[in-house]
């Protein structure tokens, strides 16, 4: 897959989006600053980048991570998917493809397009902290939040017949 692949799953599947949207919610990110947050920040005291050319590779000491924008990517990460797909900046659409990447990575991608939230989501938990099943110890959102956000953002649940 390449970044134009990426892109073509965000704009032909509803399920993608809305998956993404779901992330975003246990992220803490889900609001109209998201794509320039920095970790650590909270509705009282946002903690924001405003240069989209690069990832911005600040250091929270406090929690050992530079993880930013809206899929809090940290920046090893954000370098690995640059030299694997040739990513050639931090804006909001290339975060977006970005997570897709990611999910595709964690072999979700198929499952998200097929509306398989609950496999998603057990497949993500390893990339996505804040998600439901993850064993990096920290807060997680509960399923039935993250299965809320991504109904409501337009996301299908397959038919079992």
């Amino acid at each position: 897959m390449n970044i134009a692949d990426f892109q073509n799953a965000l704009a032909s599947n509803p399920n993608v989006p809305a998956f993404l949207k779901a992330i975003r919610l246990g992220e803490g990110t889900s609001g109209p600053d998201g794509y320039n947050m920095l970790v650590g920040s909270t509705p009282s005291k946002p903690l924001l980048f405003t240069d989209f050319s690069t990832h911005p590779n600040v250091l929270n000491r406090a929690l050992d991570s530079t993880a930013a924008g809206a899929y809090q990517i940290i920046h090893p990460t954000w370098l690995g998917l640059v030299r694997q797909y040739g990513f050639s900046d931090f804006s909001p659409a290339t975060q977006d493809q970005m997570a897709v990447a990611l999910i595709f990575g964690r072999n979700a991608l198929d499952e998200v397009i097929a509306g398989d939230l609950a496999t998603a989501v057990q497949l993500c938990s390893a990339e996505w902290a804040s998600l439901p099943g993850s064993q990096a110890g920290q807060r997680t959102e509960s399923f039935d939040a993250v299965q809320q956000c991504y109904l409501q953002n337009g996301g299908t649940l397959e038919t079992t017949t």
